[in-house]
């Protein structure tokens, strides 16, 4: 199942705006907080597919009949650009376990790449929900080959895959690379064009250098 969140009219669309503007990219600061609060409208996207149970609260002045999740979550981000994008998410998930990846182009003398896995630091993710969140899916490849890695720490009872922005080459790539995959792909809009570098057209650029500065 893949859900477009861009086509229903939200805030959301005001945030990808901005943080696909040249001008507004400038300010790093406004551009990080704007992954997060991108990634708080997911978080609550997300939250409307999970489990419940019902409980009694005690107030000041008697019970309230509540619910409360009932499901358990681990947050997998890939590093570095992901980090304030799953800031938003833990913002909500605030009880979320957590799962840390670094995936890397390793680029070869022909200007192709192949995708490295460097460090993983995760949580147990045995029949829990996954939530795996990258600010933007262009090939398609580093989100497959994280989930594959995770599958070390147990196997989740269902995986929600989540960008910004994703080619539609990557949504293609990712539904036919995880047939069998109890998964739900979440994205706030798809670009179709990706050069021969694989970046997305329009996109919005480098997001962990518009997020941090520039690496060497």
């Amino acid at each position: 199942m893949v859900k477009i969140l861009q086509s229903e009219l939200s805030l959301l669309n005001q945030f990808i705006v901005e943080i696909r503007d040249v001008e507004i990219q400038k300010d790093s600061l406004r551009f990080r907080r704007n992954l997060e609060r991108i990634g708080e409208i997911f978080a609550l996207e997300i939250s409307k597919t999970l489990n419940y149970k019902n409980i009694d609260v005690q107030t000041p002045l008697g019970i309230a009949p509540s619910m409360i999740l009932d499901d358990n979550i681990v947050l997998g981000v890939i590093l570095r650009a992901g980090l304030p994008f799953h800031n938003g998410f833990l913002n909500y998930f605030d009880k979320a376990e957590n799962s840390f990846v670094t995936a890397y182009r390793k680029y070869n003398k022909d200007e192709s790449f192949d995708i490295k896995i460097e460090y993983i630091s995760s949580a147990d993710i045995e029949d829990k929900v996954l939530i795996l969140v990258d600010p933007m899916l262009a090939t398609g490849s580093s989100m497959v080959l994280t989930y594959q890695a995770l599958l070390e720490y147990g196997k989740p009872k269902h995986v929600h895959i989540v960008s910004i922005i994703s080619s539609a080459e990557s949504i293609e790539y990712l539904k036919k690379n995880l047939i069998g995959t109890n998964n739900t792909i979440w994205t706030g809009v798809i670009d179709e064009e990706l050069t021969v570098k694989s970046y997305i057209v329009p996109g919005l650029g480098d997001a962990g250098d518009l997020a941090y500065g520039n690496k060497s």
